[in-house]
């Protein structure tokens, strides 16, 4: 889209606006984390254990310390300035408790067990090689079975007594759903670019987080947090997996402080498998009942959550289970069950994806015991309030969701029996899934300049991980302004910049946008104060609430459609009749520029918020085709509808929803982390055999937003959307396959042995 041709400043919340930091990315200007490189910088290799549980009995570095251009070893007993971070006394998160190096256990196969230092990648790369270590190896726990658990259940949720009202329920179900452990595999590796000047330390990193970083390192590192600035103006994205510090970001610091020079170091695709996090396996029992006629009367969601041996990462798989669905006996318990892995780490949807494919998986059976159209089902058992913590919803429109979607995908044409729809000479089948996600209001800072060369500059300690951050603080700019989007400069992705929020949880957007807004409202106010004092302003004696900015251009209330004269020939802007850019204002007071600071207060401390439930919603459809003669499931088509307030930008919003949908499909259909119960070793870590989709299993995707704008979560009606994309697509995609072939799944992927299981055969 050409930018003569974009909304104006009006309309330009809700477009389709291409994002301004596109070209950046498309000509290869844009610098990621290791994209950096300084005088006499240094590269830095991991050397990962071979063993997943055992200690080590000697490691000898000898050869490495003698190889060409080897400047430094480390492991443990050799390692300086790193410390523990405990992130219940601070205000941050790390991702790994246990610093690097600090014992000689081994915890997880892949683990750090040693590092080197060279002036080149392929001299550190054959150091590494090189060095020995003997390990006293023990077997590795890695079994996927978590009922094993005997430890406390925890109660997150309860009301009622389900267990009584599941033994008096007309109709039950009780059924045991599981999810694999799933990867996170950007684009972008993980990576640390580590400079020390003798003082203060800049760390150019892959984060979701960059204050959360500057907390942690500075912890983790001994020094004063004003002494740690974090850089990541660009990442290549993350799906929850560079939330929190990794080793590999204390283990380039600490040796650039140790040898006073830059430090970089990159973990390689098979480390992203053991080392930078992964979705846990889960576990969920659930027992519903419900009346003859279809009320639900009991919610047990019971699930287990695979987590490291030293790191308490519960996926919550019931955070949504509370308020989706009206019931009066509802229990949810959570088991954290240790196995010899590597930390997990929230991805994208963490604990709704899973704990929505249980849920809603049970209720589409649930809905075939009762002999119910599966929409019917859920239309009558939508809550009207969040009877979990007993609040009205802020905004709710579920039901409109469920029946959006039903229409478009052609639900009414769908018949229950399994194997009883055909086309093409394929049999097909159509599913359905709920969507929820929590939404919130997150604390941010941020400043807005009107520069004396036309310009505008806004400053935020947050970071675009591919979402369109930088385009939404333009956008909002420009709706206050109409300095058009190539006039505005958004700086992002530096710790030094005033405290943004961490990119995760769909709650960055509904931060920023208070924040942005404020600021750019006060520094206008200032503006219009100043040319309606100066003596030599046109508007000299005129009240400022009687003047404006638009296009760039302060003038008077009433006049703000420009009155376009012609075209300067120097710069190619537009020239108006009336009104004045707002440099010439800025150049008649001598002021070098007007900066203001806007803050965003978040949700929980706001009373009024506090008063309602904030979630988003959606619901997606699926259609499979069939071909049992083959042994062939395809997803054809997805019918997605979001209830998620008002959508800033609807070209990179329709981008992230279609992105998610596909997540889901590999959720769905190829994606499982495995070990190997013998060593520990995560044995498909590489593209080769784990599988993601590609262009060629993409089936049609349409998507569809409500536009019911949520005041109550901010001005503009927002919420997040980068989540709830994903859930409850593999519930809807398995009743699809139910519905074709006659095969319940309910552990995921789905496997060409379950298929196999058909009885639905050509004729």
């Amino acid at each position: 889209m050409a930018m003569d041709t974009l909304p104006h400043a009006a309309g330009i919340i809700g477009a389709v606006v291409p994002r301004i930091d596109g070209s950046l990315k498309t000509t290869g200007t844009a610098r990621y984390a290791v994209d950096h490189n300084f005088p006499n910088l240094v590269h830095a290799v991991a050397v990962q254990a071979n063993i997943g549980k055992g200690r080590i009995r000697s490691l000898d570095a000898s050869a490495a310390e003698k190889m060409p251009g080897v400047v430094l070893v480390m492991h443990h007993g050799k390692i300086d300035n790193v410390y523990r971070f405990y992130p219940h006394e601070s205000d941050g998160t790390i991702s790994e408790a246990r610093p690097p190096f600090s014992d000689d256990k081994v915890y997880y196969w892949g683990q750090f067990v040693a590092a080197v230092v060279a002036e080149t990648l392929e001299q550190a790369k054959a150091a590494a090689a090189s060095i020995k270590v003997e390990y006293e190896a023990e077997t590795p726990d890695v079994k996927t079975d978590l009922s094993d658990f005997d430890g406390e259940r925890p109660e997150s949720w309860k009301r009622g007594d389900p267990d009584k009202a599941l033994a008096s329920a007309a109709i039950t179900l009780d059924q045991t759903y599981v999810t694999p452990v799933e990867t996170h595999n950007p684009m972008e590796l993980h990576g640390t670019v580590a400079v020390w000047d003798g003082e203060n330390y800049t760390l150019y990193e892959c984060t979701q987080g960059v204050v959360n970083h500057r907390v942690v390192m500075s912890q983790v590192l001994g020094v004063p947090r004003e002494n740690v600035r974090i850089i990541s103006r660009f990442i290549g994205s993350g799906f929850g997996g560079k939330l929190f510090p990794w080793p590999q970001s204390s283990i380039a610091a600490s040796a650039a402080r140790t040898l006073n020079r830059p430090v970089k170091i990159s973990v390689d695709r098979r480390m992203m498998f053991s080392n930078t996090g992964h979705r846990p396996h889960t576990q969920q029992r659930i027992r519903l009942g419900a009346t003859q006629d279809g009320k639900l009367t009991a919610i047990r969601h019971d699930f287990f959550t695979q987590t490291s041996q030293l790191d308490d990462f519960v996926e919550h798989c019931g955070e949504q289970t509370p308020f989706l669905y009206s019931c009066p006996n509802l229990v949810v318990t959570t088991g954290m069950v240790r196995r010899n892995v590597g930390a997990p780490a929230p991805m994208r949807g963490p604990g709704a994806v899973p704990g929505l494919f249980a849920l809603e998986s049970a209720m589409n059976e649930l809905a075939e015991k009762l002999k119910m159209d599966p929409v019917e089902f859920r239309l009558k058992n939508d809550a009207e309030r969040d009877e979990g913590k007993n609040l009205p919803f802020s905004s709710r429109h579920l039901k409109e969701c469920w029946t959006t979607g039903a229409e478009k995908i052609g639900w009414k044409n769908r018949t229950p029996e399994p194997g009883s729809m055909r086309r093409n000479g394929k049999f097909t089948g159509l599913g359905l899934g709920s969507a929820s996600w929590s939404a919130a209001r997150i604390p941010c800072t941020a400043s807005v300049e009107l520069c004396p060369n036309g310009r505008v500059c806004v400053r935020c300690a947050t970071q675009d991980i591919g979402t369109g951050t930088y385009t939404i603080f333009a956008q909002v700019i420009h709706a206050a302004t109409g300095v058009p989007l190539d006039r505005i400069d958004v700086f992002l992705g530096d710790s030094s910049l005033p405290e943004g929020p961490t990119s995760g949880g769909s709650m960055a957007t509904s931060a920023v946008l208070p924040a942005a807004t404020t600021a750019t409202n006060s520094a206008v106010t200032r503006l219009l104060h100043i040319a309606a004092s100066l003596p030599d302003s046109p508007f000299h004696g005129m009240k400022p609430e009687n003047l404006a900015i638009s296009n760039g251009r302060v003038m008077q209330k009433g006049d703000q459609q420009p009155k376009v004269v012609g075209v300067s020939m120097n710069s190619g802007r537009q020239l108006s009749a009336n009104g004045i850019p707002f440099e010439e204002v800025l150049k008649m007071a001598n002021l070098s520029g007007i900066t203001a600071t806007g803050k965003t207060a978040p949700s929980f401390e706001d009373p009024k918020a506090k008063q309602y439930s904030l979630h988003s919603y959606g619901c997606h459809f699926a259609e499979v085709e069939w071909e049992p003669e083959i042994a062939r499931l395809r997803v054809s088509r997805v019918v997605s509808v979001f209830d998620c307030g008002r959508i800033i930008n609807k070209g990179a919003g329709t981008n992230q929803m279609l992105g998610a949908v596909v997540m889901g499909l590999g959720m769905s259909l190829f994606e499982e982390t495995v070990h190997d119960h013998r060593t520990g070793q995560p044995i498909n870590n590489n593209f080769a055999d784990y599988i993601v989709p590609t262009i060629a299993d993409l089936p049609d995707l349409d998507i569809t937003f409500l536009d019911y704008p949520d005041y109550i979560v901010n001005e503009y009606g927002a919420r997040g959307i980068g989540e709830i994309g994903m859930a409850g697509v593999a519930p809807a995609i398995t009743d699809a396959v139910y519905n074709a072939t006659g095969v319940r799944v309910r552990e995921l992927p789905v496997r060409i042995e379950d298929l196999l299981k058909s009885t639905i055969h050509e004729a």
